[in-house]
């Protein structure tokens, strides 16, 4: 009777532990991994924003994908604007996020006249100053995206052009083409006009055309451009001097509000930290010639990206 007993006694000890161990497995199944992003309710919105160029339209891309494969929930904004406009709509929570670059949020943002000497201080300054305002300046980006001033190459030979200072031998029939915001911007028409001298230019702001078939048309004679952008790796362009160092450095650092990040944690900072440190130049220059000249999708192009990265 007591070998039964404790027969039946290990098989009922046996059926408790089996119901206990599922019971376990049922409750681990509904409980969130704790690296994973947390669900409905409890998980704040992120709305992430971009300014108004095919650069950031894939930084969007990237980010967005990359977030939500995580598990969190973006709303996205694209093409909100210039900077101006962007930073505007963060500051009054229309978005809560966005990709800037380190100098324009000096110049442009923070009123700054002059640049740090250094990527990284450039950066800290922006960390710092947006910190004292409610956001939180995430690691920068590898590659750096500068305004540069271009030309013709048979520009550059006819009138001996190697620096922004010597657009002053154009004369007075110097046009140069740019966004309307560069004309008012200290990294901009008004930087250059200060550090090189260049009085004699006559700015036309482009809308509907870009920057090289302004060039091309012969609509002007310079203008400003990206140092990422696809036709600058060929050689019908050439890209002038700027020792002065006027567009100063423009690593891209995600921008959020600082309560959000605290909100999503530490899973958020990683995803998109993961993303920003594969982004080197020549990724950038190959994704966004994908989108600008390939006519690729931007959603298709970043997804790709993300997945050889192993970040989707």
């Amino acid at each position: 009777m007591r070998g039964l007993h404790k027969t039946r006694l290990g098989a009922a000890l046996v059926a408790v532990l089996l119901v206990a161990l599922a019971a376990v497995a049922a409750a681990t199944a509904r409980t969130p991994d704790r690296a994973a992003a947390p669900k409905g309710a409890d998980q704040p919105t992120i709305i992430l924003g971009t300014k108004n160029f095919t650069e950031q339209y894939v930084l969007g891309q990237l980010y967005k994908q990359a977030l939500e494969a995580k598990g969190f929930t973006v709303q996205y904004r694209r093409n909100i604007g210039s900077t101006e406009l962007t930073d505007a709509a963060l500051r009054s929570g229309r978005i809560n996020m966005y990709p800037e670059y380190t100098g324009t949020q000096l110049a442009v943002v923070f009123k700054r006249k002059t640049a740090p000497r250094s990527a990284a201080a450039t950066f800290q300054l922006a960390r710092r100053l947006q910190a004292a305002r409610g956001f939180t300046v995430l690691p920068q980006t590898p590659f750096s995206d500068t305004d540069e001033i271009a030309v013709l190459s048979t520009t550059a030979r006819r009138y001996g052009l190697r620096t922004i200072a010597d657009l002053k031998k154009v004369g007075d029939e110097l046009t140069l083409g740019g966004f309307p915001e560069f004309e008012t911007r200290e990294q901009g028409l008004l930087g250059v006009r200060r550090a090189y001298g260049v009085t004699n230019i006559e700015f036309v702001p482009l809308a509907g055309i870009s920057a090289y078939q302004a060039l091309d048309s012969g609509r002007v004679l310079a203008a400003d451009v990206f140092s990422t952008d696809p036709p600058l790796a060929g050689t019908k362009y050439r890209v002038l001097d700027d020792p002065k160092n006027v567009f100063g450095f423009q690593n891209v650092t995600p921008v959020v509000r600082t309560t959000l990040a605290r909100q999503l944690g530490p899973n958020f900072t990683r995803t998109v930290n993961a993303v920003t440190a594969k982004l080197t130049l020549q990724a950038m220059i190959a994704m966004n010639k994908a989108v600008a000249v390939d006519k690729q999708s931007e959603v298709a192009v970043a997804g790709r990206f993300l997945e050889a990265n192993n970040l989707k």
